[in-house]
Formats: C-alpha cells, structure tokens, sequence
C-alpha cells in the first residue's frame, strides 16, 4: 500500500513539475494567433457559465423599449462595436486580431437568445483573458443595463434604431 500512495505522490509531483515547464519555457501557446492549449476553451466556458449562472441578476430594472434601444446605441457604439461589430459593416480589424474571436453581435446567431441579465454580468464584470473589459466603474449601472436590453432585443430593434447602429464607424 506504501508503494502505491508513493507511485501516486511521485506522479502528481511529476505532472506539477511538467506543467510548470511547459510554462516557464515559453511552450504555451499565448499569440492571439496560436491555437488554444487543450482543454482551455472548455475549462474557461465552463467556468465562465457557473459563474453567471450563479450570480446574473434576474430582474431587469429598466424597460426593454425603444427609448431604452435608442439611448444604448451610442454607449454601444462607443464602447462595444470596435470588437462586437455594427448590423451591416464588416469586422474591424481590431476583432479580426484578438484572441479568442469575439462574438459580432448584430451578425448571425449574437446574444439575443441571452437573457438580458447575463449580458449585463459580462457588460460589468468583463471576461478575463478574453480582452473583454467590465464597464462597472466606468459605465453607470443605468447605462450598462441599456446596452444589455438592446443587445437582448436585437433581433427585435425598429428601423429606427438599426439605422441609428448601421452608421460606419469613424476610421
């Protein structure tokens, strides 16, 4: 039984010291460009949903109407579109860059299927390692939760506030 515990010790420690070698001789992929190491896109999800699930808050305290869109476009084009895009402009080239991809909001699936709660944890709290920022002591909690009424509701929003988000962005 000794032998066996010692096996054990022996191989935990062996794992340890390769992990901090695979680190401390620059081996990790950590270019924007490199491919993620194993298990790192499904370990970072799977953390990252426990902890909205968890603390996401359930009640939306402004209503999700056209003033609500109309004042979360600017802070959305401000704030969010050099990564997440505008409704019928191409990826800016700072998107096309970073690692990983960030999702372009107004363009295929984005977050309109999410509950606007949620988009409201990332829009404070931001996404470590993602480089995406949390707004929380820069944004008023009024304005992120426009952002994250009109980003729930974007597959919903009126002429009016589409155009408003279409506009290029200045170069």
């Amino acid at each position: 039984m000794k032998s066996f515990a010692l096996g054990i010790a022996v191989t935990l420690i062996g794992l340890a010291v390769g992990a901090y070698a695979y680190f401390a001789t620059g081996q990790a992929p950590v270019a924007t460009n490199s491919a993620p190491m194993p298990f790192e896109t499904t370990l970072a999800k799977m953390a990252l949903h426990a902890r909205i699930q968890r603390e996401m808050p359930t009640a939306v305290p402004i209503a999700a109407d056209e003033t609500a869109f109309v004042a979360g476009v600017p802070l959305y084009r401000e704030h969010c579109a050099v990564c997440h895009g505008l409704p019928q402009q191409p990826e800016t080239a700072i998107a096309s860059g970073m690692f990983p991809k960030p999702p372009q909001l107004f363009h295929g699936k984005g977050v309109s299927d999410d509950p606007a709660g949620e988009t409201y944890w990332k829009v404070s709290n931001g996404i470590r390692l993602t480089g995406m920022p949390g707004f929380q002591s820069s944004l008023s909690d009024t304005a992120r939760w426009q952002v994250s009424v009109l980003l729930a509701h974007s597959n919903q929003l009126s002429p009016q506030v589409l155009t408003l988000l279409a506009a290029p962005l200045p170069r």
